[in-house]
C-alpha cells in the first residue's frame, strides 16, 4: 500500500511555497532570509551585499525590495542564471563559479561588502554523508572569502547541512567574528536538515 502524503510533502505546494507564488518570488526560500533578517538584523538600507548561490533569485529580489529600499546594491552569483525578470538596477549578477580566480577578481572589483549572504547547496547524491562533505566543502570556500570581500564589521549568512562539518564551520567562524549564531528558520521544511551559520564582527550588530 503506497504510504499517504502528509502536509509536508516537496510534492505538494506547501504554505511558503504558495505564499512565495502569491508575493512574486522565485522560491520559498525568501522566508528563511525574511526570519533570518528580522532576528539578526543582517542588512541595512544603504549597504552593499554579496548574494552566493543566488538562483533562482529570491534573497536577492527579497534584498532589493525589503531591505537595500532602493539604495545600495547587490552583488549576485550562481552557476545558473536567476528567474528575474527585469534584473533590478542595483543588482549586478555574474553567472559561473563563484570560487574561480577571474570570477573572485569580479566579485572582489565591487567590494568590499557589508554582508555575505548565501543560501547555496551542493549538488545532492541522496546519501546524507556526501551530501554533508559538499555541504561542508561549500561553507569553508565561503568562509575563505570572508577577509578578502567582506567589509570590517560586516555579516555572513551561510547554510550548511547538519552533520556536515558544522562544529568544524563554527569554529573557523569564531576565529572571524565576534559572535557567531547558529538559526534554523520556521521556513525549512521539517524534514530538511539545513542549518544557517550567523558571524559578524561587530559586538553590538547580532542580538542575544
Amino acid at each position: 500500500m503506497a504510504k499517504k502524503k502528509g502536509p509536508n510533502s516537496r510534492s505538494q505546494p506547501d504554505y511558503f511555497s504558495l505564499k512565495a507564488k502569491k508575493e512574486g518570488y522565485p522560491a520559498r526560500s525568501v522566508y528563511k532570509l525574511e526570519e533570518i533578517q528580522q532576528k539578526f538584523t543582517i542588512i541595512r538600507p544603504g549597504n552593499s551585499v554579496l548574494d552566493i548561490g543566488a538562483a533562482p533569485g529570491s534573497w536577492t529580489l527579497f534584498t532589493h525590495q525589503k531591505l537595500l529600499k532602493g539604495k545600495g546594491r547587490i552583488v549576485s552569483v550562481d552557476l545558473k542564471p536567476l528567474s528575474l525578470n527585469p534584473i533590478p538596477e542595483n543588482v549586478t549578477v555574474f553567472t559561473g563559479d563563484a570560487f574561480t580566480s577571474e570570477m573572485l577578481k569580479n566579485l572582489g572589483d565591487l567590494g568590499p561588502y557589508d554582508a555575505i549572504i548565501s543560501d547555496a547547496a551542493p549538488s545532492t547524491t541522496g546519501a546524507r554523508t556526501v551530501d554533508c562533505i559538499r555541504s561542508q566543502n561549500l561553507a569553508e570556500a565561503i568562509i575563505s572569502i570572508v577577509p578578502t570581500h567582506l567589509k570590517t564589521g560586516g555579516n555572513l549568512v551561510i547554510k550548511i547541512f547538519q552533520g556536515g562539518g558544522e562544529q568544524e564551520i563554527l569554529f573557523a567562524m569564531k576565529k572571524m567574528f565576534a559572535k557567531v549564531k547558529t538559526f534554523k528558520p520556521k521556513a525549512c521544511r521539517n524534514d530538511s536538515f539545513e542549518l544557517f551559520l550567523i558571524g559578524n564582527i561587530k559586538n553590538d550588530t547580532i542580538k542575544e
